[in-house]
């Protein structure tokens, strides 16, 4: 597997046809076990955790979360799906009438978060190697991919988005995954 920095950009075309996009010399997640592989070797074995969310397009959070992220697809039915989300259990809901996603917004470091928002902790350079990609791919973003809290306890590197059904995802890396719960 090539180095993250050497991860080749990727673009979804309009129109696209379902099934996996071929993003060349990029892992894509093809089971537990390898989102196993690809998690950070410092950080202990945790326990997955389970998260179920609304959409209100079933087709389109597939394509999202299976083709764009490339998480492994479990049980569906026609009212929701499980993803295997980078070793946890991401299960999308369809739901018709759904407004506004958000129930608010914070400031964190001069940033307007949106609330609630969902996402995973990555290694530094997978983070890296994930935003220069989605980057590429022309993805828009609630917070540019940036660094929060620079030389300060917990400094981490840290973007926004939605999915299609406005549901916000924070992916975000720590220079040093031993402030992860620093004070």
């Amino acid at each position: 597997m090539p180095a993250p920095s050497e991860a080749a950009p990727f673009a979804i075309p309009p129109g696209a046809a379902r099934g996996p996009v071929v993003i060349p010399d990029t892992p894509v997640l093809q089971s537990r076990e390898h989102a196993a592989e690809l998690r950070n070797p410092r950080m202990p074995s945790l326990q997955p955790f389970h998260l179920a969310i609304p959409v209100h397009d079933l087709a389109a959070a597939r394509h999202f979360y299976a083709e764009v992220f490339g998480c492994a697809e479990g049980r569906s039915s026609q009212q929701w799906i499980d993803f295997d989300f980078f070793g946890h259990q991401l299960v999308v809901h369809q739901v018709d009438g759904r407004a506004n996603p958000d129930a608010g917004q914070t400031e964190v470091d001069h940033h307007d978060v949106p609330v609630p928002h969902f996402g995973v902790v990555l290694a530094w350079d997978d983070w890296h190697a994930l935003a220069a990609r989605l980057q590429a791919s022309g993805t828009r973003f609630v917070i540019e991919p940036g660094i929060r809290f620079a030389g300060q306890v917990g400094e981490q590197a840290t973007m926004f988005l939605r999915d299609p059904s406005g549901n916000a995802l924070e992916f975000k890396a720590f220079r040093d995954i031993g402030q992860l719960f620093a004070k």
